[in-house]
């Protein structure tokens, strides 16, 4: 390995990018800055309901012979949980401009004339795209991408060096580095770096705990090592970056761009499927 490629590598990998990753954080997303400013939590996945059913307890009822009761139950209200609202779009984008080709071939999932188009500017670092991607993400696909109504496309916006290089390992095929990944494995990838987010993005071994991460992918060191030294593609990364912040006003994650309009920050399902029902 060239001693450039070696200086790419300690870039994206050393324990610098850690210290880069508690200042970046803090921009992840416009809410709860206090708590983006550190490492990601222990436990990103709230888990909404009960998880269980209380036991019903059936007591005996003994009728007299003698006398009949009849016994009116009230008729039991429903509660019906609140409607979620809709929530404002922070601007405009032109959605022709927004699905236009960039450096990299977009990732998409759905129809490609679905009537709802989503591009999701996400950073691998960053929290609330972490409990967007684990608590969100798959009920939606389910419900409305599986469905034909919702086309849904993630674009790279790292924040921090060891986010580019998580990118950068989503993006490569682990069998040749020289080629780029599809869709059907750049989404696994980005789900379980999602899902270890704490195990991997502020250890302190950026280099060692990436690997790790990407042996489960089907990456050996010698293809871990090509991906994380292809400068080309980190300039790509960083280049759909750049075109979202620039052309599309992205500065925060995630950022959705949604049928021409700019919305920033994690969803729940309720308030996502209200936001895409509203524009069926």
């Amino acid at each position: 390995m060239s001693l450039s490629e070696m200086s790419l590598m300690k870039r994206l990998l050393t324990g610098a990018a850690v210290a880069a990753l508690a200042v970046t954080l803090a921009a992840c997303s416009d809410e709860k800055k206090e708590e983006t400013a550190k490492a990601p939590e222990t436990s990103q996945t709230t888990t909404e309901g009960a998880s269980s059913t209380p036991a019903t307890s059936t007591a005996t009822t003994t009728e007299t012979a003698t006398t009949t009761t009849t016994t009116t139950t009230p008729a039991t209200e429903t509660a019906q949980k609140p409607a979620a609202e809709v929530p404002a779009a922070e601007g405009d984008v032109d959605m022709a401009e927004v699905l236009k080709p960039g450096a990299l071939p977009d990732m998409a999932l759905g129809e490609a004339n679905a009537p709802v188009t989503i591009v999701e500017y996400m950073s691998t670092t960053c929290p609330h795209c972490a409990a967007f991607h684990n608590n969100t993400f798959d009920a939606i696909k389910t419900k409305y991408v599986d469905s034909g109504k919702v086309r849904f496309i993630v674009r790279e916006f790292p924040f921090d060096p060891r986010a580019a290089a998580a990118f950068m390992l989503a993006r490569c095929n682990p069998q040749d580095t020289t080629k780029l990944t599809e869709a059907a494995q750049y989404f696994p990838m980005i789900s379980m770096l999602m899902k270890q987010q704490e195990v991997w993005a502020a250890a302190q071994d950026g280099r060692e705990a990436l690997m790790q991460m990407s042996k489960l992918a089907g990456f050996t060191q010698e293809s871990f090592q090509a991906c994380l030294t292809n400068q080309k593609l980190l300039d790509d990364v960083n280049a759909v970056r750049e075109r979202g912040a620039k052309e599309f006003g992205v500065a925060a994650t995630p950022t959705f761009l949604i049928n021409g309009k700019r919305y920033s920050g994690d969803m729940s399902v309720d308030t996502m499927s209200a936001l895409i029902d509203s524009m069926l």
